[in-house]
Order: structure tokens, then C-alpha cells, then sequence
């Protein structure tokens, strides 16, 4: 097997960098043989700031990408990686110029822009609490405030997925299914929220419980990795889910993102239809 080819990527952002960091590492994520080695530099906003990000950039040369809104700046920044010969790519620019030119306006030139705290930014923090009141099946009487509940059995990543979704603003709750087990009594009556069974295979879900143990160190001669009893479980999470009609998404094969996203279409599109 070859080797991973390594190489130096360098992140620069007036901002906090995260729009950059996630462009950049799924854009990475498409060469398996290649493995970058990370330098973030975030709130670049002045020319000291930005001629020691030179000084790094020239003693690990490599490819550039930066977000950047003052002019004066990015020229400066594009100029010396023109003189090292290093790639330097502006993430934003083929967004902002074709909303630019669909909208008829000039951009804001306001670093951070996106993560000013307004309206959004609160609902934001609002959602994420609500959440967080909300994890593993609490409750108090008000499961019909959220937007969204999703149901599984242990392990089928409720909860990240749940946080993933209030970071979009979306107040959601879960709740485990554990045959025997009593549901919360205003599941039952909640009309607001869509309400998502998460499943998956009980192979995987047996590995991921194993695993769970182990860096728990805990024993794992136990019902919750028994193959038998946790095909039991997800089979009786299904006849639950069909019993309801709730919309299922499989999780098996499947990131945090991936499914946070396959819900949040499933929001968008029950928000149209009324």
C-alpha cells in the first residue's frame, strides 16, 4: 500500500474559520492518499496578524485557502503566496460574485458577518437549550414545544444528531425506546414536532454498543450486547415506528451530518405541505 502523500495546508480567515476549516476538510476528505497537515490561523484582521501567517506560510510552503474581506489584505496575502509559488484559494469568492451579481449588490466587507448576534444567533441558543432539557427522554410536560423528536434504541446517535440540529436553530428533543418501557405521556398528544425513528443494523449496533463497554471499561457479558436481544430491540423499535407512521431513517451507514441532514429534509418538507 502507498504511502499517504503529506503536505502543508494552510487555513487563513478573518473570522473564526469555521466556514473554511469545513470547506476545506471535505474538499480534502475527496484524496484519500493524501493526509494535510493543518495550520489555522483565525481573526487575521491586521497586517501584523497577517505577516506572521506569511512567515508561517514561507517556513512550511503548501497550498492556501483563505476567506478575506478587506482588500488590502487578501492582496497581500495572494501577492507573497504568488512569490512562494504556493496555491492560494479564495473559498467564498465564486458564491459571493454570483450572489453578487444575481442581487445587484456590492458585499458588506464585514469579517465575520455570519456570526453576528442576531435573531438567528439567539433562536440558535434558544434551541440548543431547549435541547439540552430535553436529552434521553426528559420531559416536563412540554414535548409539544419542539420541533423535532427522534426516537431509537440506545446508540443510534439521538443525542449528537439532536445538537447537530439545534446549531440549525431546530428545537429537538429524544427519547430512547427500551421494550418495557413507558414512553413519555405527551409523546402521545404532541401535534407540533416531527417526530423520526432512527434505526440501524443490529450487527453494527452490537459493535458500537462493544465498543461503548470497552471505553467505559465496563463488562460486556451483558443483555445490551447480546446479538438475540438487540435484533429484539431494533425489530420492536420498528413494529413502534410503523405502528405510528413515523418516517424512518437508517443509520447504519450514515455520519451525524448525514442524518441531521435526511431529517432536516424531512422538516423542510412537512413545514410546505402545512
Amino acid at each position: 500500500m502507498n504511502a499517504k502523500r503529506v503536505f502543508h495546508l494552510h487555513l487563513v480567515s478573518d473570522a473564526t474559520g469555521e466556514t473554511l476549516n469545513t470547506v476545506a476538510r471535505a474538499a480534502c476528505a475527496q484524496y484519500e492518499d493524501a493526509r494535510p497537515i493543518e495550520h489555522v490561523y483565525a481573526l487575521v484582521r491586521g497586517p501584523k496578524q497577517l505577516e506572521r501567517v506569511l512567515g508561517e506560510i514561507e517556513a512550511a510552503p503548501g497550498i492556501v485557502m483563505f476567506t478575506m474581506v478587506n482588500d488590502e489584505l487578501r492582496a497581500r496575502l495572494e501577492r507573497r503566496c504568488a512569490e512562494l509559488q504556493s496555491p492560494c484559494i479564495s473559498v467564498l469568492d465564486p458564491a459571493m460574485l454570483a450572489l453578487g451579481q444575481y442581487l445587484g449588490k456590492e458585499i458588506s466587507h464585514k469579517p465575520g458577518s455570519q456570526h453576528t448576534m442576531d435573531a438567528e444567533y439567539f433562536g440558535r441558543i434558544t434551541a440548543l437549550n431547549f435541547t439540552m432539557a430535553h436529552d434521553d427522554g426528559q420531559s416536563a410536560g412540554d414535548l409539544n414545544e419542539a420541533d423535532v423528536i427522534l426516537l431509537g434504541v440506545s446508540r443510534t446517535s439521538k443525542t449528537p444528531t439532536c445538537i447537530y440540529l439545534a446549531n440549525r436553530g431546530i428545537k429537538a428533543a429524544n427519547i430512547p425506546i427500551v421494550p418495557g418501557a413507558v414512553m413519555p405521556a405527551d409523546l402521545e398528544t404532541a401535534e407540533h414536532p416531527l417526530i423520526v425513528g432512527l434505526t440501524t443494523s443490529p450487527d453494527r449496533l452490537v459493535q458500537i454498543r462493544k465498543n461503548r463497554l470497552l471505553s467505559l471499561h465496563e463488562k460486556a457479558d451483558t443483555d445490551y450486547v447480546e446479538p438475540e436481544v438487540v435484533a429484539e430491540e431494533v425489530a420492536f423499535a420498528r413494529k413502534l415506528f410503523a405502528r405510528n407512521g413515523w418516517p424512518v431513517i437508517d443509520v447504519t451507514r450514515r455520519s451525524i451530518e448525514e442524518t441531521a441532514a435526511a431529517v432536516l429534509n424531512l422538516y423542510n418538507e412537512r413545514q410546505k405541505t402545512g
